[in-house]
């Protein structure tokens, strides 16, 4: 049974002012239902999407207009509903919704496309995918061959690599490995016994395993290569690099634990303005090393890539070839599950003390890390061919209050260091963070300083300020919502700044 949502008039318009994208389509009620399933096709074998049915569209003079012309009845979208339903017996690949606004014509069909861990296709037989507000349909051996590798169907580490035997039988890696595991088998029918070896050949899993140097044998997809780039804009330039890019080499257990301390050592030498003056960057080791972990064994290993990090001021970058694998997506990673490298998943789990302890929680154990320390969970992005993972050094805190802290151990701040504390890249937003609290009562600026001295120092209401931020009650004087957000507040927050940080977000409701 599909159900039936009433939505208001400010929620239909959201829908036909939607730009078409990666992850939306409009079309109207007379779209074949054969021809629908192209769309679904796309949208499932790509990152998933909505599509809206039940939304014309005209052009004049070389502008678009959209109106709301939804089916008369749900019934009359049966045909629709039913073929859909046919392209996948089992189902799991969509979630269809019916949606009525008052005063608009008849009910828009919402088809929520799910990305798949198969390959769906049309009902013409073909398959398609969904690139940008396009679908393509796959025409080639090798552009499905390429799906299957996003989709992880298949996995390059099953793939043999042109490198002599020995040199997964016979290196120190592999006898440590054996002596330290296995102590009475022998690497070779070990090997054998584990599909590590095809046709006589080492497997791109034994070779990034039990190779010494497995870059001689796969170069440019099995380094890490580490950036120092002095500077927070959004991409780093040859002339803010702190250094040529250190490259990180060796077989996969060595590679992680490599890349993670080096990583750790150039942070080191980054400071931050905190409310106690400058202070050296401190990221969670979990965080680094389970992101890190992850990068090198779920990347698309046939993607002629190395695997990136980029070290920023105020963030680290980690960029891992190849989308996400299966059905997992930005939204759903943490909770879903999909190796694409199942036997590098598995073997270097055998190895002592190895980077995967936790299989399947590395990625909560990360985002947790960052909770523990009192910093924004890390921002994961999916690319066009690749999954990058934002680690930014930026307190939970709110700007209010990181100002209004700062200014307890110092007289004044000025703008830079205000972005500084607060990680806002922006000259005219820090501004409007140091107006919220000026409007409030609690800064003032500082006199004779203007234009790029300009600062902004206490009010003469701190003396008040201090008072109610050790009272850990509300005050009776007090609107509702400075009473309620001060209630919510774990860290005694003064009144008046948890007022401006609720009221600045536009909501008197705490959010997680």
């Amino acid at each position: 049974m599909v159900s039936v949502s009433n939505i208001t008039a400010e929620q239909a318009q959201v829908i036909l002012d939607l730009e078409e994208n990666h992850f939306g389509d409009l079309k109207a009620i007379e779209i074949k239902p054969a021809k629908l399933t192209e769309f679904v096709s796309a949208f499932a074998n790509a990152a998933g999407g909505d599509i809206y049915i039940g939304v014309d569209e005209r052009e004049e003079d070389g502008r678009k207009f959209r109106s709301w012309r939804g089916f008369g009845d749900v019934e009359a979208a049966n045909a629709h509903l039913h073929t859909v339903e046919a392209m996948k017996p089992l189902g799991g690949h969509y979630i269809a919704e019916f949606l009525r606004c008052e005063g608009m014509p008849g009910s828009v069909l919402r088809l929520e496309v799910l990305k798949t861990k198969d390959i769906i296709k049309a009902s013409d037989g073909h398959v398609y995918i969904r690139k940008g507000a396009q679908k393509y349909r796959v025409e080639t051996s090798e552009g499905l061959e390429r799906l299957k590798l996003d989709k992880g169907i298949i996995s390059f580490e099953d793939e043999s690599v042109n490198t002599a035997l020995e040199n997964v039988t016979n290196s120190n890696t592999i006898i440590g490995f054996m002596l330290g595991v296995i102590p009475t088998g022998e690497p070779e029918s070990w090997l054998k016994k584990q599909d590590l070896l095809t046709d006589g050949k080492p497997t791109v899993a034994a070779t990034l395993l039990f190779h010494d140097e497995p870059q001689s044998a796969l170069p440019k997809r099995s380094a890490i290569k580490i950036y120092r780039y002095k500077t927070k804009e959004e991409e780093g330039q040859r002339e803010t690099l702190a250094f040529d890019p250190i490259t990180i080499e060796g077989c996969a257990y060595d590679l992680i634990y490599q890349a993670v301390e080096d990583t750790k050592k150039i942070i080191e030498g980054i400071k931050k303005m905190t409310d106690k003056g400058l202070e050296p960057v401190n990221y969670p080791h979990e965080t680094l090393h389970e992101i890190i972990t992850n990068a090198v064994l779920h990347r698309d290993y046939s993607i002629a890539s190395d695997i990136h990090i980029r070290i920023y001021d105020n963030r680290v970058e980690i960029q891992s070839p190849g989308k996400l694998p299966g059905h997992v997506t930005t939204a759903n990673i943490l909770q879903e599950q999909a190796a694409r490298n199942g036997r590098m998943v598995r073997l270097i789990n055998k190895f002592p003390n190895p980077p995967n302890k936790d299989v399947g929680e590395g990625l909560n154990t990360a985002f947790n890390a960052m909770t523990a320390l009192k910093l924004k969970e890390p921002v994961i992005e999916e690319r066009e061919s690749s999954v990058v993972v934002n680690i930014r050094h930026q307190a939970l805190a709110s700007p209010q209050e990181a100002v209004i802290d700062y200014l307890k151990n110092h007289d004044e701040i000025t703008n830079s260091i205000g972005r500084d504390l607060t990680g806002i890249r922006s000259e005219n937003t820090m501004k409007e963070v140091f107006y919220s609290l000026k409007k409030a009562g609690l800064i003032e600026p500082v006199p004779d300083k203007r234009g790029n001295k300009a600062a902004w120092r206490k009010s003469a209401e701190k003396a008040e300020i201090a008072e109610n931020a050790a009272d850990p009650m509300p005050n009776a004087n007090m609107n509702a919502t400075e009473a309620g957000v001060f209630c919510r507040s774990k860290d005694h927050v003064s009144p008046k700044v948890a007022a401006v940080k609720a009221n600045s977000s536009g909501c008197n409701t705490p959010s997680r």
